[in-house]
């Protein structure tokens, strides 16, 4: 399974039969009775597949997108319709553009795509992190929104809603209740990289007396055995000597903007990095389609607005130097924001 290389080169990793069946088997005990499965993801990376392991396993019909079609509210709205006239209850996994996409053509006044979801039995929510805003506006409405986390090294999502799936153990390599780097071990871990026999020094699959684990690149939280994330440990920017996580910012941002957000740095003369929020305009493009060209820079009373806020809640380090508005946010894999395409797109625009 290759992975989609968001912020780095793609590599391909090994996954076993045993691992897939272990994380569909662990899905199906945590969601109770067996539902049938809807495909809205590529089933070229790991979350497509789970969905067709997961439908396999409860012995139901999938229902499926043609893979070349582009994604649309609409479109998943006619997807969802047949699989929703059965009894079975209707699970399905989204990236959180494919939702906010439905949450926008509901306030544009085309609310079908966010009406089947509302009907579903659970809408699983993962590849990237959700803002808060999407993730409220969304349960305000009534979808059943699970929060998923994991990747193509543990079979796709191993950890709902901050809490492990059946089997699987997490730990972070910190203090008790301290930031560290999130490590996953358990039956859905994959054998490893294709062409790399993991002897040399740097792999992130370890051996220890507590067994076999996979160091993750993300940063998180374990407290009272819920796991929060807080972002990629390279996505750090550093400004002006001081460490500010992109994921915070980006939470802050999107509530107050109501949009989509990438908090990016940019090379800067004098910060070394400047903190650069790329926001994707709630009016651009429907489909998505990734573009080249920043449409424009916010305002200044926006921009203004936006710094106070954040440097109030997180640090003036922290305020972005920049606001710039795209028609929507460069993508890749499954619908994940490409994050050095987004910095090419935030280095168009200056002041």
């Amino acid at each position: 399974m290759r992975t989609s290389g968001s912020t780095g080169a793609p590599r391909e990793v090994a996954l076993g039969a045993a691992a897939l069946r272990a994380s569909a088997t662990a899905t199906g005990e945590r969601l109770g009775a067996p539902g049938r499965w809807v495909l809205a993801l590529p089933p070229t990376h790991v979350a497509g597949v789970q969905v067709i392991v997961r439908s396999i396993l409860a012995g139901t019909r999938l229902a499926a997108a043609a893979p070349t079609s582009p994604f649309t509210p609409q479109g998943l709205a006619d997807l969802l319709a047949d699989a929703l006239r059965g009894d079975d209850p209707v699970h399905l996994s989204l990236v959180p553009t494919q939702l906010h996409r439905a949450v926008r053509a509901a306030d544009d006044g085309a609310p079908a795509a966010l009406e089947a979801l509302r009907r579903c039995g659970a809408v699983l929510l993962g590849g990237a992190a959700t803002p808060p805003g999407l993730l409220t506006r969304a349960l305000d409405a009534g979808v059943p929104v699970v929060r998923t986390y994991g990747m193509s090294e543990t079979a796709g999502g191993c950890v709902y809603d901050g809490v492990a799936l059946a089997g699987v153990r997490l730990r972070v390599a910190a203090a008790p209740g301290r930031p560290g780097r999130v490590e996953i071990a358990g039956p859905t871990l994959a054998t490893g990289y294709v062409g790399d026999d993991g002897s040399g020094d740097g792999s992130p699959f370890v051996d220890d007396v507590d067994g076999r684990w996979f160091r993750t690149n993300d940063l998180g939280v374990l407290e009272d055995g819920r796991l929060r994330v807080l972002g990629r440990a390279d996505d750090v920017v550093v400004t002006g000597g001081v460490n500010v996580a992109p994921a915070a910012v980006e939470a802050v941002v999107g509530e107050l903007l109501g949009a989509e957000v990438c908090v990016v740095g940019v090379p800067d003369d004098e910060w070394g990095q400047a903190v650069v929020a790329v926001v994707a305009d709630p009016h651009g493009n429907p489909t998505g389609a990734p573009t080249g060209v920043p449409e424009a820079q916010a305002s200044d009373d926006e921009l203004e607005r936006v710094r106070a806020e954040v440097a109030a809640r997180l640090g003036p380090p922290a305020a972005p130097r920049r606001i710039v508005r795209v028609p929507a946010l460069p993508v890749r894999g499954p619908g994940k924001v490409d994050r050095r395409a987004v910095v090419d797109l935030a280095r168009g625009v200056r002041r």
